[in-house]
């Protein structure tokens, strides 16, 4: 698809036009025209790419993420784990899932002093809970867009939500047994 380029008259006044046209200076003409092109290749590349916008999308995503935890573990931090042996199985990804989010709970108590630690506790569950939810539907809206989620990746996936879900629900039962092996203590003390 091509598209022509934008054409300006260059002449100060035309007979019968009633509004005189302004004259373009060489720069601002070479100025007009590079910006035609620009929109003229941005045109064929979006529209050669077609359904390729969505691995585009993802080598950004990707790109962005490398940049973005190079300061920490360097360049290329991705391709690097991956080359390194990154356990990426169900079990290895729920488990990061799940110590990772669990481990902001000692955090989020602090910021409630003096509140039922079991409320806490709930309240904890579900922030972390609605922010994994969020995580799982965006990477399967990501994967689906870029029609792969079926087969072993849409298994792999299901299975690390189950694993991720059994995690928390571990968690939750070990700090509530904690919380209340401590309140049953407070009580014998009194």
């Amino acid at each position: 698809m091509a598209i022509s380029p934008i054409t300006t008259p260059t002449t100060t006044e035309k007979q019968g036009d009633p509004l005189p046209v302004r004259k373009l200076s060489a720069s601002s003409e070479h100025k007009h025209e590079l910006n035609a092109s620009i929109i003229t290749a941005s045109v064929e590349v979006s529209v050669s790419t077609g359904n390729r916008s969505l691995a585009m999308l993802l080598k950004s995503a990707i790109e962005h993420l490398n940049d973005v935890l190079e300061p920490e573990l360097g360049p290329n931090a991705i391709q690097t784990a991956v080359d390194e042996g990154l356990d990426v199985s169900p079990e290895a990804t729920a488990q990061r899932i799940v110590s990772l989010s669990t481990g902001f709970f000692e955090a989020f108590k602090a910021q409630h002093p003096g509140e039922d630690e079991a409320v806490v506790l709930e309240r904890f569950m579900e922030t972390i809970g609605s922010g994994i939810e969020q995580g799982f539907k965006e990477a399967r809206e990501i994967l689906g867009g870029l029609q792969v989620l079926e087969g072993d990746i849409a298994t792999n996936i299901d299975n690390t939500y189950d694993l991720v879900q059994e995690g928390l629900k571990e968690f939750f039962e070990r700090m509530l047994d904690a919380i209340n092996g401590t309140t049953a203590q407070t009580e014998e003390v009194e």
